[in-house]
């Protein structure tokens, strides 16, 4: 389908966009939350486990990391509980009062519902983690559908991932907005023909803008994409 695709620039032609579609952490929630928990507050519990020094335990979790990224596997939070001996989704809810906004977020998503758009929540986040997200705010209150790739299977940088949501959800892509920080997401969105893609270059809050290379609309936050909403 990629040779249907116009890719938006910015601002967007808000006429053309009957859905949008966000991802949830480093787009809606302040990523900070989930950098500290995997980089920080997981080693830290792993290394107290075993008796072994924070740096230890780093270079211990670090291929096993890097073995799982971009799979299914990477989001779960069932996986890391096994593989890890580990209840980890009880180590995220010792920090869950990090879990924060985006700043502007909230106005977006609120402007995007008064103007009469379709608003979904697309994320690879596992349910428990999703779960603990709407526990501590109230994001799930301004969607019309929440939907966490687990269910079908694939996360949203695979190829597979695309056409069996569209089908499920009676998407037409190209009347859809993606918005995401993973690129990856982007690029496989795009191909499938998701007609407008915008990646956020500042998912962490505590990080400047990321180089998100050509190509692609860019914002920091999403609130720089309410222009002509309503």
């Amino acid at each position: 389908m990629s040779d249907e695709i116009t890719q938006s620039a910015l601002p967007l032609d808000w006429r053309r966009i009957d859905t949008v579609l966000l991802d949830m952490d480093g787009t809606i929630l302040d990523l900070a939350y989930d950098t500290h928990f995997w980089t920080e507050h997981l080693p830290r519990r792993y290394a107290e486990r075993r008796a072994m020094s924070f740096a230890q335990a780093q270079a211990e979790l670090a291929p096993i990391f890097d073995s799982t990224q971009g799979t299914l596997d990477w989001y779960c939070i069932d996986y890391w509980s096994d593989a890890l001996g580990m209840d980890v989704a009880a180590l995220k809810h010792e920090i869950a009062e990090h879990i924060a906004w985006l700043e502007g977020a909230r106005d977006f998503l609120q402007a995007v519902r008064a103007a009469g758009k379709q608003l979904w929540l697309v994320t690879n986040a596992h349910p428990k983690s999703l779960a603990l997200k709407l526990e501590r705010t109230d994001l799930g209150a301004h969607f019309d559908h929440l939907f966490s790739t687990h269910d079908l299977g694939y996360p949203k940088e695979d190829a597979r991932f695309w056409p069996l949501f569209a089908k499920r959800q009676a998407l037409q892509p190209g009347r859809a907005l993606l918005v995401d920080d993973n690129l990856h997401v982007l690029h496989t969105a795009r191909e499938f023909g998701i007609s407008h893609c915008v990646v956020v270059s500042r998912p962490d809050s505590r990080h400047p803008a990321r180089d998100v290379g050509e190509g692609w609309p860019v914002v920091e936050r999403l609130a720089e994409l309410g222009a002509g909403l309503i």
